[in-house]
């Protein structure tokens, strides 16, 4: 897992893999406020962003999940959130395969979670070994948050 700040990218990018820098370029260009809903094909099934509006939830309704084939960047335009995060060896077996149609897999819960908190500006990179539950509420309070979802193929 990565953390960083899109405001901090001049100074990170230089350690950070190339497909990576990519995916964060095209948040830093584009105007992500005003894009609506849905995918933004990058460079076709190789990278894709997923742009999201919802509200946070109460983190036992907010299911951990992982991925096999893709990383995500993950970036918060606006609201805040916490993301739980936890090593795959510390999920188990997972309780809902959608590998094959959507790169996913959700497990029952984790151990060893811990709370990530995203603000606006913030981005986060998962990897397949990074046990996810996104969508969060910080302090019990619901958000209403506009994130994008960068999907790098690996």
């Amino acid at each position: 897992m990565i953390f960083g700040r899109l405001d901090n990218l001049k100074a990170e990018q230089e350690i950070l893999p190339e497909a990576v820098r990519e995916g964060l370029r095209f948040i830093n260009d584009t105007d992500l406020a005003n894009a609506p809903v849905g995918r933004v094909d990058i460079d076709g099934d190789r990278i894709f962003a997923m742009v999201q509006d919802y509200e946070t939830k109460p983190l036992s309704e907010n299911r951990p999940e992982s991925h096999i084939r893709y990383l995500d960047i993950q970036y918060v335009v606006s609201g805040r959130e916490v993301i739980g995060l936890a090593p795959l060896d510390g999920a188990g077996a997972p309780v809902t395969d959608l590998r094959e149609e959507r790169d996913l897999l959700f497990y029952d819960d984790v151990s060893g979670e811990m709370p990530l908190t995203m603000n606006a500006g913030s981005y986060a990179v998962f990897y397949p070994w990074d046990v996810h539950r996104p969508a969060c509420r910080l302090n019990d309070q619901s958000e209403s948050v506009r994130k994008v979802v960068v999907k790098i193929r690996l």
